[in-house]
């Protein structure tokens, strides 16, 4: 499926598109079959092919487990991918603040707006739960869940919520010490629960949590760690029973991008009676990086891996010395946080690829608007100046907010890829 929200014009805002282009709407450019190499650099591509890619994976594995998934928004806040998903059964949209729920409400499903929504945070900010609870008052269609963790977090959210005229959902998070937010003990969390019920503006709509805050890599004594948080996530959610909101499955929630196959083994026994739901973000631009380190997909879970469907394409601008080159993106333009950007293959449309002259080297340092990339002196003269370099990323949800407006292409290990779409980002 193309994503078509692209009758909107480009403009000199969206970085890196030919000045040729500003006035006119994407879909023009790609009935005319424009190619990368016209586009400025730096720049970054989502690959079409890796993202169906994605999208069918998760959802086959997904099928056959039972589960049912609302993905976060945050990582691409992309309206048109997220519709994609939605569109390919998401139960509904996970986000992270009130803000990125109204952007959910008022622009996924093609303008009309997400009608399940997932608040996966306490929201206790008077101005977000009045619009929450305006929302669901004059549109009874609309779920919106959000989060809360205390009594304190309750009584917060019912003095902002004084004279609600439909109750605010909440699932009640659990934590685990040194970890994000959520009750600490499962003891605070019935508390928590008990105190939604006296509100008269709250009610519970299911229990939840996040596994990746308490640890991080793959070894036994991690996972034993993951199993045993979800296990007590199930218990809390047994010693809730029926206490849960009238007239909806209760919800268990938990599953960020890389321990989904942990939340499978330790919560789909809850299916028959809970929405086991799934908040998997990262998986349908995955990346060449943390994801494709740390996703179970291809590794536990079966053998076909996910791709990632990101690229940034730099462009040498000095040799200052010998096997220093430096790029053109920078700091302002790729992500760094989960890893540097990785060098995977000199792009020449005239001439053949010298991917070898990057083998061994890597970028080691990143300004505003430059990378440093440190390669064999040997190696210079594959890569003079003005030689366009492909980079593989890390970590999608620090990768496209820096941009407004992202090509989308055919294949992007094509020798001068094809757009067909482009995909506009709310950041």
């Amino acid at each position: 499926m193309t994503v078509s929200e692209n009758q909107d014009a480009i403009s000199v805002a969206d970085k890196s598109f030919p000045p040729r282009t500003w006035g006119r709407a994407v879909t023009e450019l790609v009935a005319e079959g424009i190619a990368l190499s016209e586009f400025a650099t730096p720049l970054l591509t989502l690959d079409r092919g890796a993202l169906d890619h994605n999208v069918a994976t998760m959802f086959a594995w997904l099928s056959r487990e039972g589960l049912r998934i609302a993905p976060h928004g945050k990582t691409t806040m992309a309206p048109a991918l997220w519709d994609e998903l939605l569109d390919a059964g998401a139960w509904g949209l996970t986000v992270a603040t009130a803000w990125q729920a109204q952007v959910a409400q008022t622009q996924a499903r093609w303008g009309a707006g997400a009608d399940r929504i997932l608040i996966a945070n306490e929201v206790v900010d008077p101005v977000a739960l009045r619009w929450l609870e305006a929302e669901l008052a004059t549109h009874p269609g609309v779920d919106i869940v959000c989060w809360v963790d205390s009594i304190a977090g309750v009584e917060r959210m019912a003095a902002a919520l004084a004279g609600a005229r439909r109750p605010i959902p909440v699932v009640v998070e659990l934590g685990a010490p040194g970890g994000r937010g959520g009750a600490r003990t499962r003891a605070e969390a019935l508390a928590t629960i008990d105190a939604v019920a006296a509100s008269g503006v709250l009610e519970l709509a299911g229990v939840g949590g996040y596994e990746a805050s308490i640890a991080e890599g793959r070894t036994d004594a991690v996972l034993a760690a993951v199993d045993a948080y979800l296990d007590e996530l199930a218990a809390l959610y047994r010693d809730a029973t029926g206490r849960f909101r009238s007239g909806a499955r209760p919800i268990v929630t938990a599953g960020g991008s890389a321990y989904f196959d942990r939340v499978a083994a330790r919560l789909e026994h809850l299916a028959g009676d809970a929405d086991v739901v799934l908040r998997s973000g990262a998986f349908q631009i995955h990346d060449d990086g943390h994801y494709a380190e740390v996703s179970p997909m291809g590794r536990v879970l079966g053998d076909v891996p996910f791709r990632s469907a990101m690229h940034a394409w730099v462009r040498v601008v000095s040799h200052p010395e010998p096997g220093l080159v430096l790029l053109d993106g920078g700091k302002r333009d790729l992500s760094f946080d989960e890893g540097m950007p990785m060098p995977q293959r000199i792009v020449g449309i005239d001439r053949p690829d010298s991917d070898r002259a990057l083998e061994g080297g890597g970028i080691v340092k990143l300004n505003d608007q430059h990378a440093y990339l440190r390669i064999d002196p040997a190696s210079a003269g594959a890569l003079p100046v003005g030689t366009v370099v492909r980079l593989g990323l890390s970590h999608p949800c620090t990768s496209l907010d820096r941009w407004r407006r992202i090509p989308v292409v055919a294949d992007a290990d094509a020798a001068d890829p094809v757009v067909v779409d482009a995909v506009r980002t709310w950041f």
